[in-house]
């Protein structure tokens, strides 16, 4: 690979350790214990005033005093010492360093430790890797520049974890074995080299086959994006366990789109719209890493499971559902095979059951079975699901099955104990490193195989068709919109259909008589609702006042309104009754700027919860796939005798929402259409809501 522009740091040539010690345990130590683990083949020069040598190699008072300057500094030295060492790295032209300390004094003064070290970094554009983290493990390059204890690793790898947690990293770095990584790192406070960083470096490494991120926020969001991108057209998967998921973004949000798109919402739309797989917890993370990691291509279809037990047979079952998890729907000819092969009594499904009456031909026969499982069109992986034997012992006939069952399909096989227990066994270890992966706990196995199918349908997904606007009406919607402080809900509706939103059109009135000339040109019966701009929920108010059947009773509504509320008003025609409220909005995020919320509305929508949240712009196709995921989605379908709804109309209007958003995020801060129906032909906009950006 061409140099990227972190190989001072994360490549050197040569490196000083800061604080080197001969203390066994104490950082200044490990430090010159794992790059000796790790193979350095660089220089390595021992910085410290009390020692003339350490660990067998000359050691200098100070960074000024070493015979070359070298391109990386480790500081294996209290925090109190930092920043005058910070100093010295600059004024030698460093290119490179890294921290672990938390820059934290006990009697610091404003600006911090933390603030200081900051701008001399800023001002000296010095890679640094941290502070506050565990360092790196360049182990492809033979580079571990960490402080603290870690396990042998196999060069070179073809799995990069990226952790804004320390023991994020060191809690799977250092305890799984079964994963060969290239290159690891904690990146802590990330002083100048973020998160993001470290994934552009990682997607250039020609080893590395999937990513981990352990994530807490992106310090730099449009270099994620880049760097997803970049993923996405190397087909390299990236598996991330977001963390803060609980923190929204969108307290000070004046629409319900905006309160419902919180923090992790926004997250979890950009994962969706680059391919990124989500994990829940750090098992999830390793087994998913494991999984991708393995070299055969996921092939079409649901999984494929054998097992020895109906009961766990059927938790497999069960446990599938629970995680949205595909099985194979066997062909006729699959299922005549292995009716030949079972024992009366055992049915030919999947998950299949074949260790009936068991005997000394069952491993030969089982193996045959799983091969079979396998070689089904619908077959997109498969997994041997046995428990261990005593002491955490991995048989070695079930690894006979996997073999036969790859040489002949070449697709991704498991070995899945229900529990590993206590023990271990070596062969866990090396079959996995060996392309043949072996899982414990069948939920972890069904949340990495949920990924691995998630992220090949990502990449077999068509091109989209965005839907087109028109630029006459941008140019003059764009002028339009500019000069506005606030939005009417009369302006917004229009504006969104005139972008192929369909809503319900009204006038806005101001009094009496406007009221009634207005009604004059309206069918009846009509609608009145309260137009005041401080007003943004008017159901919260009373401020709606439905199906008005005559001029008296109109006249009545808007006396009321006018009274309580103010005299702003808008009128309009009534929509007829029945069909699906849903939701249909734009907010702002702080960081990936606006998405697209659809879902479940009306004055349930906060409530219920069951929205989701799209990176705009996106098609039809996107939308309809993601109201297929909502919990109530069947109620679209007819469930329980209700009519069926024009699902396709809705998902045709979020898909122009979402272009609309991309154009005019830089004017408009939010966007509520709320509710939306959707009825069995066609669907409607009743209400908007459009915050420009910059008011509120």
């Amino acid at each position: 690979m061409a140099d990227h522009r972190l190989r001072p740091l994360l490549k050197p040539a040569s490196i000083a350790v800061l604080g080197a010690s001969n203390k066994v345990g104490s950082v200044g130590s490990e430090v010159f214990v794992n790059l000796r683990k790790g193979g350095f083949a660089g220089v390595i020069y021992p910085v410290n005033p009390s020692y003339t040598e350490v660990q067998g190699l000359p050691c200098y008072a100070s960074l000024s005093e070493l015979p070359q300057t070298p391109e990386h500094v480790i500081f294996a030295i209290g925090d109190q010492r930092v920043e005058a060492a910070l100093d010295e790295v600059i004024s030698l032209g460093i290119q490179a360093c890294t921290i672990f300390s938390a820059l934290i004094l006990n009697d610091d003064s404003a600006p911090r430790l933390k603030q200081r070290v900051q701008a001399k970094v800023d001002s000296a554009g010095l890679m640094v890797a941290g502070a506050n983290g565990m360092g790196f493990y360049n182990i492809r390059d033979q580079v571990l520049a960490g402080g603290f204890d870690t396990r042998d690793h196999r060069p070179p790898g073809n799995v990069t974890l990226i952790s804004q947690s320390g023991a994020g990293m060191s809690g799977i770095v250092d305890c799984e074995q079964r994963i060969d990584f290239n290159f690891a790192v904690s990146s802590g406070y990330e002083l100048s080299v973020s998160m993001e960083d470290y994934l552009d470096y990682a997607l250039d490494l020609p080893e590395t086959r999937v990513v981990g991120l352990f994530l807490e926020t992106s310090r730099q969001p449009q270099k994620l994006i880049a760097a997803f991108k970049k993923a996405s057209a190397r087909k390299i998967p990236i598996v991330v366990l977001k963390v803060g998921r609980t923190e929204l973004s969108a307290q000070m949000a004046m629409s319900h789109s905006g309160a419902l798109a919180g923090s992790y919402a926004s997250y979890a739309a950009l994962f969706d719209h680059y391919g990124v797989q989500r994990v829940d917890d750090m098992d999830q993370l390793a087994t998913a890493l494991i999984m991708f990691a393995q070299p055969n291509a996921t092939a079409a279809g649901g999984i494929a499971c054998l097992h020895d037990s109906g009961g766990e047979r059927q938790l497999l079952i069960d446990l599938a559902d629970q995680h949205s998890v595909p099985l194979a729907q066997l062909g006729k000819q699959t299922l005549e095979t292995l009716q030949g092969l079972l024992d009366p009594g055992l049915p030919a499904v999947n998950p299949l059951d074949g260790w009936g009456a068991g005997g000394a031909d069952a491993p030969a026969n089982m193996a045959t079975c799983f091969t079979s499982l396998l070689e089904d069109n619908d077959a997109a992986l498969g997994a041997v699901i046995h428990d261990r034997g005593p002491n955490g012992e991995v048989y070695q006939s079930y690894m006979a099955y996997l073999h036969q069952a790859q040489a002949a399909t070449n697709k991704p096989v498991f070995l899945v104990a229900n529990r590993q227990g206590s023990g271990s066994d070596d062969l866990a270890i090396s079959s996995t490193q060996k392309g043949f992966p072996v899982i414990d706990g069948v939920s972890q196995f069904l949340v990495g195989a949920r990924c691995l199918l998630g992220y090949r349908d990502f990449h077999q997904r068509q091109t989209m068709e965005l839907a087109a606007l028109d630029p006459e009406k941008v140019a003059h919607w764009r002028e339009h919109l500019c000069a506005q402080e606030q939005i009417t809900e009369v302006v917004a509706s229009q504006c969104l259909a005139d972008f192929g939103i369909p809503m319900v059109l009204g006038v806005q009135v101001e009094n009496q008589a406007e009221l009634i000339q207005a009604a004059g040109k309206l069918t009846y019966p009509l609608v009145v609702k309260t137009a005041q701009p401080d007003i943004t929920h008017k159901s919260d108010q009373a401020g709606v006042r439905l199906n008005i059947q005559s001029e008296s009773s109109l006249i009545e509504a808007y006396q009321d309104l006018r009274q309580r509320l103010g005299k702003a008003a808008m009128v309009a025609s009534m929509v007829e009754s029945g069909g699906i409220e849903m939701i249909l909005g734009i907010a702002s995020d702080d960081q990936f700027g606006p998405v697209v919320v659809l879902g479940f509305g009306g004055i349930y929508a906060e409530v219920l919860a069951d929205t989701s949240v799209l990176l705009p712009p996106f098609d039809r196709a996107t939308a309809l796939r993601t109201i297929e995921q909502l919990k109530m989605s069947p109620l679209l379908k007819g469930a329980r005798g209700l009519p069926k709804v024009d699902i396709d109309a809705y998902g045709e209007a979020a898909a122009r929402l979402s272009v609309f958003a991309a154009e005019f995020g830089d004017l408009i801060r939010e966007v509520d259409i709320n509710p939306i129906k959707i009825m069995p032909k066609g669907c409607i906009g009743m209400d908007a809501l459009m915050v420009p950006r910059g008011s509120g």
